[in-house]
């Protein structure tokens, strides 16, 4: 019944190579990278340098140069300009000078004991503001409720009766209408609705604008001493005339 069912000489069997149909893959499209060349050389293998050949470019004009219309200082090379020391007035530049401390402000003797081994020494100095150990409170920051009188905290309070002034509201003086009395007005200024009278004022002198600065009197001058319009009087002096090439006479003190 079985050799029935198949229509030839077909038989099921192994294929003898590969088929595409009994795999998943997209296929052969997909290659592995090449070990030669530059370009999508594969990355896992070393590269050897390449060498490309191109053409000489392509000149954008025939002249390129400005040409001779620019006029070079002749002092300018290359390295700057040639020319000798030149001197310039200018001010004295603001420098910042910073105080440092000079050699009296160090005190080498006290360094002893920083540098070299000493004992132990100790210092009488002050109490030191240290944090306190003990810092709860005692009993006497707390506060007790009251057990007596109206304001009981926590307990029943009796009836409690006070004593207070007599109250204005509802007394044998309290003013009803509140109207006010004839004090209430004050008088009127006659000069308001008559002619006003007039009113002198007590003041100081007044003094008119001036120049108060101090002038010379006729003592202040000296005629006699004026030189500018007239010839100057002779004037006589005493004294010795001192010759510059004299040798002064030295005498000695024994």
């Amino acid at each position: 019944m079985a050799e029935e069912v198949w229509v030839g000489t077909w038989r099921p069997h192994r294929p003898r190579g590969p088929i595409m149909a009994l795999y998943s893959s997209p296929g052969p499209k997909y290659l592995i990278p090449p070990t030669t060349g530059f370009v999508k050389h594969t990355p896992d293998k070393r590269r050897a340098p390449a060498y490309s050949f191109h053409g000489a470019p392509t000149l954008l004009a025939e002249n390129c140069s400005p040409g001779p219309r620019y006029s070079v200082n002749p002092k300018i090379l290359r390295t700057g300009k040639d020319i000798g020391p030149a001197y310039s007035i200018l001010g004295r530049y603001c420098t910042k000078t910073t105080l440092t401390p000079g050699p009296g402000h160090y005190f080498p003797e006290k360094s002893t004991k920083h540098v070299f081994d000493s004992a132990p020494s100790h210092s009488i100095s002050a109490r030191t503001k240290t944090f306190r150990v003990d810092s709860t409170p005692g009993p006497a920051a707390y506060m007790l409720p009251v057990v007596m009188g109206p304001h009981t905290v926590g307990k029943a309070s009796q009836p409690a009766f006070s004593i207070k002034g007599r109250s204005k509201l509802g007394s044998f003086s309290d003013d009803l209408y509140k109207t006010p009395g004839p004090a209430a007005y004050r008088q009127t200024d006659v000069q308001v609705t008559k002619f006003k009278a007039p009113q002198y004022t007590m003041a100081a002198r007044v003094e008119p604008p001036g120049d108060k600065t101090l002038k010379p009197g006729p003592g202040a001058h000296s005629p006699e001493k004026v030189t500018v319009t007239k010839p100057c009087a002779p004037i006589v002096t005493f004294g010795i005339k001192h010759s510059d090439y004299m040798t002064p006479l030295v005498v000695d003190v024994e």
